[in-house]
């Protein structure tokens, strides 16, 4: 986070942070992560709606974001260690006859 501080980055939490794409990831076993933004308009009637549309996009945020996210794939991909997972949730019963 710290070379990122000069662009505004100044929050990382592992914290629930409530429903989140992320989770899916979580849930199988696989390292998910969920990038906090601002919430500019998150809570307006634009979010996920049908006004939700590409014109609402803060271009300068989504510049800031791409370099974060693309140096955290890369140096993700490139560590010598596995990132750490989170526990897998307790198996679910299957019936018999299905996978």
């Amino acid at each position: 986070m710290k070379p990122f501080t000069n662009i505004g980055m100044n929050t990382m939490t592992i914290r629930d942070t409530g429903g989140t794409d992320h989770q899916a990831f979580d849930a199988v076993g696989l390292p998910g992560f969920h990038f906090i933004q601002d919430s500019i308009e998150y809570d307006t009637r634009t979010h996920h709606s049908n006004m939700d549309s590409y014109e609402r996009v803060q271009e300068e945020d989504m510049r800031k974001n791409a370099v974060i996210v693309a140096s955290f794939v890369y140096h993700a991909a490139n560590r010598d260690q596995v990132l750490a997972r989170k526990p897998l949730p307790p198996a679910q019963g299957t019936r018999r006859g299905t996978r």
